[in-house]
């Protein structure tokens, strides 16, 4: 299978990985030309700047690791140019986006996968296989979580530009980290939302930050079986990622403290079956190719993306983190922070598998990003339009300037 990647950035991650999963890297594509063809000499491969001119390339396969807000647009030509796509997250920026993606998909026939890789963490994969074997019952609660703290030095190398994405990305919209683990365990999907955003404080040590959004967000969902998850992210301090199950005869978890990929499960007495203990804490293996797995990144997740994308075109059937999937999550972002804009009104997940439903949003276009910014728009921040000091600005253009992005400064 002959593929093609959009992105030099985390792109770049993909490059070594699709050879070890019977995929061959023919080309890259990206507006940052410099990075473009150094990578392209070091992986022998073509090197494009238009996305056009790429898609015209021989090849079966886009991979699309461009800018998070920016992906259903490119997998939409990609699909109609033939391709098969595997998109990072979020598979789209509104709710008008995802009714074309999924069209889309449906009217081309091909494979469209997203890249969210934290399901595939060791302990993920092991709970999904411990709640689908009934170990711990149905779904009653569960809790997915993704914190990433940042200094303002990093932030800055993240976030290269007063108006990229990072810096104008509502807070609720990356919960894809902390959902979508809970929905591949469980199977179950979100149907309402109920969110609040939390700010940067003035208190905080890192004050030299471009923001203009908020610093996290605490998300409340109503699955389709009447179960609540809760999701928490993402600049909180306290790095790590945590999941928790809470299930009609029993509950597990990974662990917080130690080693993380350590699974707890455990039961009441009264549920007790005959070979089943109390407690049980131990270290998962992963189900398939625990070597490649192990040298891949993201805890082994960059690996079975990879993995169960050249699976899904070698079969031709859709993969588990399909199309609707991959909407069911991203969507949670958006009504999120429409959630979190009300004071924590409930809003509904609508289910893009249904064209009836599909057509109730398909000229909804609702985006706090900068380059829809217009009157009706909301603003990254719950609080409304935030500017970061000029002391900021000038801090994170001299990391830029550093770090040889000479191309954002203006």
């Amino acid at each position: 299978m002959r593929v093609g990647v959009v992105g030099v950035g985390r792109g770049s991650s993909f490059y070594g990985g699709a050879q070890a999963v019977g995929m061959e890297l023919v080309a890259i594509c990206d507006v940052w030309e410099e990075r473009l063809q150094q990578l392209g000499q070091e992986f022998g491969v073509t090197t494009y700047a238009d996305y056009d001119q790429f898609l015209r390339h021989d090849m079966d396969a886009v991979i699309l690791a461009n800018f998070f807000h920016e992906h259903a647009p490119f997998a939409i030509r990609a699909l109609e140019a033939g391709k098969h796509v595997m998109s990072e997250t979020s598979a789209c920026k509104t709710l008008k986006e995802g009714v074309a993606l999924a069209r889309a998909v449906e009217k081309s026939g091909k494979i469209y996968m997203m890249a969210e890789n934290y399901p595939y963490f060791v302990y993920n994969q092991e709970m999904r296989r411990l709640y689908q074997e009934g170990h711990v019952g149905e779904l009653q609660f569960g809790e997915g979580e993704y914190i990433h703290p940042c200094s303002a030095e990093e932030m800055a190398v993240l976030g290269p530009g007063l108006a990229h994405w990072r810096n104008h990305r509502a807070a609720t919209y990356y919960c894809t980290h902390a959902l979508a683990p809970i929905m591949f365990i469980t199977d179950r999907r979100p149907t309402s939302v109920n969110a609040l955003c939390i700010p940067f404080m003035e208190s905080d040590t890192q004050k030299l930050l471009v923001r203009h959004n908020d610093s996290a967000a605490t998300i409340m969902l109503r699955m389709d079986n009447e179960a609540v998850v809760t999701l928490n992210g993402v600049t909180l301090r306290g790095h790590g990622n945590w999941y928790r199950i809470h299930g009609t005869r029993g509950q597990m978890e990974n662990m917080r403290t130690g080693d993380p990929n350590r699974v707890r499960l455990r039961h009441e007495p009264y549920d007790l079956v005959e070979g089943e203990e109390l407690e049980k804490i131990y270290l998962p293996e992963f189900p398939v190719h625990p070597d490649l797995a192990q040298q891949a990144g993201h805890g082994g997740g960059d690996f079975f993306t990879n993995y169960y994308f050249a699976e899904a075109i070698r079969k031709n059937e859709q993969p588990y983190l399909d199309v609707y999937r991959a909407l069911d999550m991203t969507i949670v972002g958006i009504q999120a922070y429409r959630s979190a804009l009300a004071n924590g009104a409930p809003f509904e997940i609508p289910d893009f598998r249904d064209e009836s439903v599909r057509m109730k949003y398909e000229n909804d276009d609702w985006s706090p990003f900068f380059e829809d910014r217009r009157p009706g728009q909301p603003f990254p921040s719950y609080q409304g339009e935030k500017k970061p000091s000029e002391e900021a600005v000038a801090y994170a253009r001299s990391v830029w300037k550093r770090i040889g992005r000479e191309d954002v400064l203006k």
